[in-house]
């Protein structure tokens, strides 16, 4: 496996054509490069020659990227823990939030609450309103015949989808739209100015909902504050504010953050694959299929991190608590070993259920039956 010597070169016993040297790990465009291309080949090479390796970037972590690897350690939720560190980079402020940041049972009563407020019984029911978003954003569009799909309609949907799941008022969809572009923009710079000036805007919005549901109470299954007001932690008390707050803050982002990213990703593939496009338009009964394999394909998010409760041992390589892992679902989603021909669109894959793009285990996403409508 690779090492982490002065030398340079590792002795990955996985390597078939070469050996991976720390420098390569440290500039690999699996670490840091945007280009989708370049990232996904250098998957292939560390998936064959080195499936955990180091490298020093952003404070140093280990990057996984085989698929049996990643979900085992999605599932094994006691020993890859997210209360240290969840994400990579890691936001500039070190604030910990609730679902994503905690483990159970702190982590249960917040994923509770919010898989109360996303039953097929309530999803059928936002999908009549969410239709007509839909409608009324594209209609310029396509009147226009021209427009950019993910910042035109995906984020400002994104924000509708919000808006509606949480109760909103109808001003709000537009404010949360902006603001939360600028806080992910923030973000991606590592601007702690900024990100906290435009998660301030964020917090603002989730501390109003709130003090709205304490006055005006609505129906749990129904509204997300009203679910997590209900909750109480192991001890049988009352959720702390500060992280009742946090949740819905975090409720507020992540739903604003990979649509766009999803959405584009669809429709520059259906542009280029027009064949494909008009099976879908002839028969709509394929959607749901195709969306299965897109995920696969186009997962928005390239993988979550989690520290180690215990030192560990993978493929040789120990892992030590405190030191980020990350569960690359990317990589997990393009493994041969699981997905035949793995860079292909293959519409009805048999195996498409085992897809990891909505990840798996306790922090599985919350919001997937919203994605999926």
């Amino acid at each position: 496996m690779y090492k982490m010597a002065t030398t340079g070169v590792s002795t990955c016993p996985f390597a078939t054509s070469k050996a991976l040297s720390r420098e390569h790990i440290d500039t690999s465009p699996a670490v840091i490069s945007d280009n989708v291309d370049d990232i996904l080949k250098e998957y292939d090479v560390l998936r064959e020659a080195c499936p955990v390796a180091y490298t020093n970037q952003y404070g140093g972590y280990w990057l996984m990227t085989r698929y049996d690897d990643v979900k085992a350690a999605a599932l094994d939720s006691e020993t890859f823990i997210s209360s240290v560190r969840a994400v990579i980079p890691s936001d500039p402020r070190g604030l910990r939030r609730p679902p994503l940041n905690f483990d159970a049972p702190n982590h249960t009563p917040y994923r509770t609450a919010l898989d109360r407020t996303l039953k097929p019984a309530r999803i059928k029911r936002l999908a009549e309103p969410l239709q007509l978003h839909a409608e009324a954003l594209l209609l310029p569009l396509m009147q226009r015949k021209e427009g950019n799909i993910c910042t035109e309609f995906a984020a400002q949907f994104a924000a509708w989808v919000e808006t509606e799941w949480l109760n909103l008022t109808p001003d709000t969809a537009p404010r949360l739209a902006s603001t939360a572009s600028a806080w992910v923009n923030a973000w991606r710079r590592m601007d702690g100015e900024k990100t906290t000036q435009f998660s301030t805007q964020l917090y603002d919005i989730a501390r109003a909902l709130l003090a709205d549901r304490r006055e005006n109470p609505r129906d749990p299954e129904e509204d997300p504050a009203s679910s997590l007001l209900l909750e109480r932690n192991s001890s049988g008390e009352p959720l702390e504010e500060i992280h009742l707050v946090g949740c819905i803050r975090q409720s507020l982002v992540v739903g604003m953050v990979a649509p766009p990213l999803m959405l584009g990703g669809i429709c520059n593939y259906l542009s280029q694959d027009q064949e494909l496009q008009q099976r879908l338009r002839d028969d709509l009964s394929l959607i749901p299929a195709a969306i299965e394999e897109f995920v696969r394909l186009f997962s928005p998010y390239r993988g979550f991190a989690r520290t180690v409760s215990k030192e560990t041992v993978i493929h040789g390589q120990t892992i030590k608590p405190g030191v980020p892992i990350t569960l690359t679902y990317s990589a997990a989603n393009r493994d041969p070993a699981v997905f035949d021909n793995p860079h292909e669109f293959v519409l009805d894959r048999p195996n498409i259920a085992m897809h990891m793009g909505f990840g798996r285990g306790r922090h599985r996403c919350v919001g997937q039956p919203l994605a999926k409508l």
